[in-house]
């Protein structure tokens, strides 16, 4: 049991050791992220899971290495959407540029302690209430058909109940005041634009986790699995959404990819008790539809570019 413990503990002094050193060092001045920048820091945070992934097959052997893999491809799949919002959230506040990334820090500090709190009620509900195993697998099924029907992203921060209650709270100035959250204005504490971005990011950042979560419980509910793979994930989120912003309009079939996801690891967890599949399989299905939704959505892409030039410069003959 202190074993255990002293392992959760390492691991989340390794993860906060991270950010402090993504955050107190490499941007500890607000500028704006390249794209040179955040490939090499999405390249940096999937070395590092693969190399734990690598730690986890020596220490926990294959299967739990599997899991693993498993559990950080679904997620990191998944939090394509959240870099949808993320373009949307800033699009709508004008977050500038240079002070994005700090936002996305914050938020995604957040997401970990409300990702790490879903994986403690998930588990133990599976654990304790083994019948609602079914309830997660038609919950993520319905879900991957909503999110296949769905035909247009759209962000309404006046419908958001937190937002609500943070302008009752106290006021909200009318400018940016450089990367401050908040500012003092006649002997009061005010909220600034950038503080109601990070607030709107964080509240649909726990719907998000409402279906990731019973995803990645449909791989393994061994709870140290689902929560690396989610950290790891979650941790590299804010480079893959600077390397992929501008690129993000391009993948005009991965939401169907995605919806996909759903519904296949919703049919694992209701086969569950009938038929276990292998989580090999599971990790190659997931595979083969990212890509296929991928080359499609590159294949329409170079169609549309085809016809654009065909359109503007016409065959004389």
């Amino acid at each position: 049991m202190s074993k255990e413990i002293i392992i959760w503990v390492a691991f989340n002094v390794f993860v906060v050791a991270m950010l402090g050193l993504d955050l107190g060092v490499f941007h500890r001045k607000a500028h704006v992220i390249k794209i040179k920048e955040a490939l090499v820091w999405s390249g940096i945070w999937i070395c590092l899971a693969l190399i734990f992934n690598l730690i986890v097959y020596f220490w926990r052997g294959p299967e739990t290495a599997l899991q693993f893999l498993t559990g950080y491809l679904i997620e990191k799949s998944l939090s394509v959407d959240n870099i949808f919002v993320f373009l949307l959230v800033f699009s709508f506040f004008r977050v500038p540029a240079a002070y994005q990334h700090r936002v996305l820090f914050w938020g995604i500090l957040g997401a970990l302690v409300t990702r790490g709190v879903f994986i403690a009620v998930g588990v133990t509900l599976i654990e304790t209430l083994h019948w609602i195993i079914y309830l997660f697998g038609a919950f993520l099924i319905v879900t991957g058909i909503r999110m296949a029907l769905q035909k247009e992203k759209d962000i309404h921060p006046e419908r958001n109940p937190v937002l609500r209650l943070l302008r009752r709270a106290m006021p909200v100035t009318d400018q940016y005041q450089e990367d401050k959250f908040f500012v003092r204005r006649a002997g009061r504490k005010s909220a600034t634009p950038l503080f109601v971005a990070l607030v709107f990011i964080e509240s649909t950042d726990i719907i998000f986790a409402v279906d990731s979560i019973p995803a990645i419980l449909a791989i393994t509910t061994d709870p140290f699995i689902v929560y690396t793979s989610n950290v790891f994930a979650i941790l590299g989120l804010r480079a893959l959404y600077f390397a992929l912003a501008g690129l993000m309009r391009v993948f005009h079939y991965l939401n169907y990819g995605l919806a996909a996801i759903l519904i296949f690891v919703g049919g694992k967890m209701l086969l569950a008790d009938f038929y276990k599949i292998p989580v090999a399989v599971a990790l190659g299905v997931i595979a083969f539809i990212l890509a296929i939704s991928v080359i499609a959505s590159a294949i329409r892409q170079r169609k549309g570019e085809a016809e654009a030039v065909a359109q503007h410069h016409p065959n004389p003959l």
